[in-house]
């Protein structure tokens, strides 16, 4: 008797101990019993999209610190570039850039930012301006040649404090600036923020969009709307003859985004001059806004913009 009494007790307490159901189906559980965290909101901001490439050296950085300053202004405003002007000047949002990428950071150089944040009176970091764009970087908090020779778990910490402890004083739209790849930083935030969506950067050769796709795949597996990508560097125009050159192929990224279901966004040129404007911290949708590639992050900045409800 007390045999056959611990028996179906054993029975009872391991038949089916995480309540699994009988279809084999695994079981809708939240978040947090899944060992995730709860996804939030960041304090202040209305809209948050990342920029993401998953490849370095594509143009990423140079698109996000131009869209932050585009979002700032764009609108659904039909109309030849003085109405864009006025728009720009009248009808502004509020915009900001976080640079998410505590090795590498490059929005200080890309809006001619330096020096250590002040504290608020809750001891948050308060942002740096330029161009009427609030901007938090790694780099604001290091020394500009000093490496951030850090493991993982300071690297996290860091990431943390610049998500969440940032005092932003109210911003329609924050622009996240990711750092290549597809690892840590990148699953962090987009297990622990409400994105909008991500907008993802490539130039037109493989050896970029084979990264890029990577960078899709890892997004749809979050859960992330992907707003579309921009092909960067598309075509080179020389300045002697106006003959143009698709140095890095033509339609690359146009091919992906037939295949994958993505939205194109639009083609930025490969020109010298958006190099030189971002060595000297003058984007080029500030020194050059009527020049052909002025206008075209403006169109992808509207397209955006759209997208997400601004």
């Amino acid at each position: 008797m007390s045999s056959r009494f611990f028996s179906s007790l054993r029975f009872l307490q391991h038949e089916n101990p995480l309540g699994l159901p009988r279809s084999g189906a695994p079981p809708e559980l939240p978040r947090r019993m899944r060992g995730l965290p709860e996804k939030r909101n960041i304090r202040n901001v209305g809209k948050v999209i990342a920029v993401s490439s998953a490849k370095g050296g594509v143009g990423k950085s140079t698109i996000a610190g131009r869209s932050a300053i585009l979002l700032r202004t764009s609108r659904s405003i039909d109309g030849d570039p003085v109405n864009l002007a006025l728009a720009f000047s009248r009808q502004g949002r509020r915009a900001g850039i976080l640079d998410t990428d505590i090795f590498g950071p490059s929005i200080p150089t890309l809006l001619n930012l330096s020096g250590e944040p002040r504290l608020s009176e809750n001891n948050q970091l308060i942002p740096l301006t330029n161009y009427g764009v609030k901007a938090m970087s790694m780099g604001f908090l290091v020394n500009e040649d000093a490496p951030v020779v850090w493991r993982g778990l300071m690297v996290m910490k860091a990431l943390q404090q610049l998500l969440h402890d940032v005092d932003w004083g109210g911003l329609d739209v924050l622009v996240l600036d990711l750092p290549p790849g597809t690892g840590d930083t990148q699953l962090t935030i987009t297990q622990q923020i409400k994105l909008d969506g991500t907008v993802i950067v490539s130039t037109p050769q493989d050896i970029a969009l084979k990264d890029a796709v990577k960078g899709v795949a890892m997004f749809r597996k979050v859960d992330v709307p992907i707003l579309g990508m921009i092909q960067n560097m598309s075509v080179f125009t020389c300045p002697q003859c106006n003959h143009s050159t698709h140095i890095f192929g033509s339609e690359g990224v146009l091919r992906e985004c037939s295949k994958h279901s993505i939205d194109f966004l639009g083609d930025i040129p490969l020109h010298a001059s958006i190099c030189d404007d971002a060595d000297r911290g003058k984007p080029t949708v500030v020194s050059e806004p009527a020049s052909p590639r002025g206008q075209a992050f403006v169109k992808i900045a509207d397209t955006v913009g759209r997208k997400i409800g601004l």
